[in-house]
């Protein structure tokens, strides 16, 4: 009789998608051969949470219900909260244009970018939960990185002279990074847009692309107004924004998508800088 282990390496032996199924303990039952390659555990090992970017499905209960259950309530709050904030501001801009002498265009522009705000909220947030669904596959071939950080950086340049932020872009032609092109975008274009937003009028941002043996470099360094040190590692939190940052109107979870889409190209990412000199955001990818 046929268990449900065997089904289950029956299921994804012919796969071309990089799958991993695991027990309730996240022990490895089965892979698909591209997903065997992303998992370093054999059959009835124990896998750790990095699984590279494959699809992973589990037989059984869910480990740690409890806990899943607790983090998913929390970052449901925090994006009811996060929602709450523009639609109050968008409620307040339409009262106050019924009052008498009101200057009605410019409380209706106001109300415009409130509506974007909260639509920029609302899309961060499914995509977000695409990427740690599987329903987006991260690192599936290689892009040549060069091109599209240019096209990226050129897609922004209103805004970026809008906010009086000088963008450069420099590095190797043929570096390639282990990301599909839409992926490496999203990862660029978040990075930009923090820049123009919390690097502060005058500042330059560089975009630099440069590899060194098996690492390819990925990184923005700008010399604005920076953050305090202590804020350094949460700046990947989702909804984590510096005391200096607070009244920004970006979603606070650009940098946590970059984190996601890095890592599950199994690469990492940091942040460096101090107040008054600059911040920088490295991300480095295998490329060997």
């Amino acid at each position: 009789m046929v268990n449900d282990e065997e089904r289950a390496r029956a299921l994804v032996s012919g796969l071309g998608d990089p799958v991993v199924v695991l027990d309730s303990e996240r022990r490895l039952v089965a892979a698909s051969p591209a997903g065997a390659e992303l998992v370093d555990a054999e059959p009835g090992q124990r896998v750790g949470e990095d699984v590279g970017g494959a699809l992973v499905l589990f037989i059984g209960e869910l480990p740690e219900l409890s806990a899943y259950q607790e983090l998913r309530a929390g970052f449901t709050a925090a994006v009811s909260h996060e929602l709450r904030t523009p639609l109050a501001r968008l409620l307040v801009l339409l009262e106050t244009a019924t009052l008498p002498g009101a200057d009605v265009y410019e409380l209706v522009e106001q109300a415009r970018q409130e509506i974007q705000q909260a639509r920029d909220l609302i899309d961060d947030v499914l995509f977000l939960g695409e990427l740690e669904t599987g329903r987006e596959v991260v690192s599936l071939g290689r892009t040549r990185a060069l091109p599209v950080v240019r096209e990226v950086a050129a897609a922004y340049a209103d805004r970026a002279s809008h906010a009086e932020i000088d963008v450069q872009v420099s590095g190797g032609e043929q570096i390639e990074l282990p990301l599909r092109p839409r992926m490496l975008r999203v990862v660029v274009e978040n990075l930009i847009a923090n820049a123009i937003r919390y690097a502060g009028p005058g500042a330059t941002a560089r975009l630099t692309l440069t590899q060194e043996g098996s690492v390819a470099r990925l990184a923005i360094a700008d010399d604005g107004a920076g953050v305090a040190r202590a804020d350094l590692d949460r700046l990947f939190e989702r909804f984590y924004r510096a005391d200096a940052a607070r009244t920004s109107r970006g979603t606070g979870l650009g940098l946590a998508i970059v984190k996601h889409v890095v890592t599950s190209a199994g690469g990492a990412v940091e942040a460096r800088g101090a107040p008054g000199r600059g911040l920088e955001i490295v991300c480095r990818f295998p490329v060997a």
